[in-house]
């Protein structure tokens, strides 16, 4: 295998170039990426515009037994604080095209979420009012099948193309996709989303448009927007869910809010968030995790899935339960 850290050379730089013209950037400062505001810096970041250049740098890593890691917006992902050694390809606004036609919307994975519930409402459609709060991509939507209100994408989704780890593109339709609550195949194997195709049912647009935004006044009545977070930490599990109440209020209820591990802080405002208040480190969230699932099992014989995943300078993607362990 390569050595990482020699990797990002002019040599590499050029290969990449041609692979993603214009989608290669050195020296990233995760921080700035993050939504949680953390992390230390990428060697290489690469940005493909179509599910062409995706599929042909990642034969390339393939050919080359290059390691790399995927990524969307962040929005549920905790780099480490010594960096991302390995290259990093993004799935964002240069591979996010999207069209509709009737009740069928065609998008690809870098369409990001709400403003994709905008134009779904614009068309006088409905079906997809829930994801119109959720800060991130598609791709990471289809991915975890995200929604709000109990719901996910998932349900409107009619199919989706994906690349492989050897580089190859993949079709499935929606019983192929496994969707479940939070959960998807994608999530069982190596492939990367590229494109989905949802299928809306008409509706009234004042109608919809009154819904989302009764969604998103309450989403911010009730989740911390002023400070950066990843979200959800912990997964709402149906069956914790049933038996002790939803993760907010069960971490409230042990007294976690306001709680600090440095510049990571239970939020005050819902306990399933974990806010930066300023200079938090990977290592403080990592810090305050541990502490909540230490109390939750001590008090209720059970344990908080964490929604939230840490990526380490080897690109390894584990859930922050499974990092402190």
């Amino acid at each position: 295998m390569l050595q990482i850290r020699r990797l990002v050379t002019p040599a590499f730089v050029n290969e990449m170039e041609k692979l993603c013209p214009g989608g290669v950037h050195i020296n990233v400062n995760l921080a700035n990426l993050s939504r949680w505001r953390i992390g230390g810096t990428a060697d290489c970041i690469l940005r493909p515009a179509s599910t062409e250049q995706l599929a042909t740098t990642i034969r390339y890593f393939n050919d080359y037994d290059v390691p790399y890691v995927v990524i969307g917006a962040t929005s549920n992902l905790l780099f480490a604080d010594e960096g991302l050694q390995v290259p990093c390809i993004q799935i964002g606004s240069s591979l996010s095209k999207l069209s509709i036609r009737e009740d069928t919307v065609y998008a690809q994975a870098g369409v990001w979420v709400p403003g994709l519930a905008r134009r779904i409402m614009q068309a006088g459609l409905t079906g997809a009012e829930h994801i119109c709060g959720i800060p991130g991509t598609l791709g990471g939507l289809v991915y975890m099948n995200g929604g709000s209100q109990r719901k996910g994408i998932g349900s409107v989704v009619a199919s989706i193309e994906s690349v492989d780890a050897r580089g190859n593109i993949h079709y499935r339709n929606t019983e192929q996709c496994e969707f479940s609550y939070r959960s998807s195949v994608y999530q069982n194997n190596t492939e990367v989303v590229t494109k989905v195709k949802l299928v809306l049912s008409p509706g009234d647009k004042a109608r919809v448009r009154k819904n989302m935004l009764n969604i998103l006044a309450s989403r911010n009545k009730k989740f911390p927007r002023k400070l950066p977070s990843c979200g959800s930490v912990f997964k709402s599990n149906p069956t914790l869910y049933a038996a002790i109440g939803p993760p907010g209020a069960v971490i409230e209820r042990m007294g976690f809010k306001g709680v600090r591990c440095g510049g990571a802080v239970v939020s005050s405002e819902h306990a399933n968030f974990i806010v930066n208040s300023g200079g938090a480190r990977a290592s403080d969230v990592l810090s305050l995790v541990k502490k909540i699932q230490a109390s939750l099992a001590e008090s209720f014989g059970c344990k908080l899935e964490a929604e939230a995943i840490y990526v380490s300078p080897a690109g390894e993607l584990v859930t922050l339960d499974e990092k402190i362990q």
